[in-house]
C-alpha cells in the first residue's frame, strides 16, 4: 500500500458522510421503492447506515490486508440483500442504485486528485480505477449471489406451502388419511402430486390413504398418470390406497380413455369407502 493510496483511504473514510449526503440527494420520487424519497425517514436511515458500510467496504480495497475487504463485502451483501428481499425490491434497482452510488464516490476520487495536483501520478489513477471499479463489481456479483440463494430459500417455502393446500392430507386416526383433491390438476400440480404425497405419508406415518375425486369434475390422461403412479409408489412403501369419488360421468371417461382401474380399490364415496373400512375393522 502506497502513501499515496494511505492518503486516499483516508479521505475516503472521513467523508463517508459526505459522500452519503451526496447520492441520497440523487433519489427521485418513485413511488414503492425504498430507494425513492417518498420512503420516508426510516427507509432513509437504512439507506445512509447501509450506504456507509458501502463506502467502507469500497475504501478497504485500497488497503494492503485483502482480507478486510473480502470481511466487509460478505458483511455487505448479506445485510443488503436481505434487506432488499424483506423490501421487495428488485435486482435492477439495487444495480441502477449501486451505479449512482459508483458515481459518487468517483466524484469523491475526483476531488481527492485535484487537491493533490501534480502528486497524484498517472501510474495512481490507473491502480485506483481498476481497484475501485473492480470492488463496485464483486459487491453487485456477491449481492446477486446472495439474493438469489435468499428468494430461492423463500420460493422453496412457499412451494411447500402450495403443496400442503393443494395436497391436503387429512388424518382420521393416527394411521388413515384421506386426500381429498379439488379443482383442475395441472402438468405443474400433478408433477407435485407424485414428489409430495409419499414422503407427506411416510412423515405422517400413514398406513391406509384414501384418495377422493369427488371434486374433480373431469378425469383425463393427466389425472390418471399421476395417481396410478403415486399409488404404485405407496405401495411399495407399504402404505395401502383406495381411490373414491369415482362418479357416473368420470367413469364413463375414463373407458373412453381406456384407463382402467380394476386392480385398485375403488368406491363411488368417500363415505361408502370409510364405512366398509371401519366395518371390516
Amino acid at each position: 500500500m502506497s502513501a499515496m493510496d494511505t492518503q486516499l483511504y483516508d479521505y475516503l473514510i472521513a467523508n463517508m458522510t459526505a459522500i452519503s449526503d451526496k447520492w441520497l440527494s440523487l433519489r427521485e420520487e418513485k413511488r414503492g421503492s425504498i430507494y425513492s424519497m417518498e420512503a420516508g425517514e426510516s427507509a432513509e436511515a437504512l439507506l445512509r447506515e447501509q450506504n456507509r458500510l458501502t463506502n467502507l467496504t469500497v475504501a478497504s480495497i485500497l488497503l494492503s490486508d485483502k482480507e478486510i475487504f473480502e470481511t466487509n463485502k460478505e458483511k455487505w451483501a448479506h445485510e443488503v440483500a436481505e434487506s432488499r428481499v424483506k423490501s421487495n425490491t428488485s435486482i435492477p434497482e439495487v444495480l441502477n442504485a449501486l451505479s449512482k452510488v459508483r458515481q459518487t464516490y468517483w466524484s469523491f476520487v475526483e476531488g481527492f486528485v485535484q487537491s493533490k495536483g501534480d502528486e497524484v501520478t498517472q501510474d495512481d489513477l490507473l491502480r485506483w480505477g481498476i481497484s475501485i471499479h473492480l470492488a463496485f463489481d464483486e459487491l453487485f456479483i456477491h449481492f446477486s449471489k446472495i439474493y438469489y440463494k435468499i428468494m430461492n430459500s423463500k420460493l422453496a417455502v412457499q412451494q411447500g406451502l402450495i403443496e400442503e393446500l393443494s395436497f391436503p392430507i387429512i388424518m382420521l386416526n393416527k394411521a388413515i388419511g384421506v386426500l381429498p383433491l379439488i379443482g383442475n390438476i395441472d402438468t405443474f400440480r400433478g408433477k407435485g402430486f407424485l414428489e409430495y404425497i409419499p414422503a407427506k405419508c411416510v412423515e405422517l406415518d400413514v398406513s391406509h390413504l384414501f384418495i377422493d375425486l369427488s371434486g374433480v369434475s373431469v378425469i383425463d390422461t393427466m389425472v390418471a398418470q399421476q395417481i396410478y403412479p403415486v399409488m404404485q409408489v405407496l405401495k411399495l412403501l407399504g402404505i395401502n390406497s383406495t381411490l373414491t369419488g369415482i362418479r357416473p360421468e368420470i367413469a364413463q371417461t375414463a373407458v373412453q380413455l381406456g384407463l382402467h382401474f380394476s386392480h385398485i380399490d375403488t368406491y363411488s364415496s368417500l363415505q361408502q369407502a370409510l364405512e366398509d373400512r371401519f366395518t371390516k375393522v
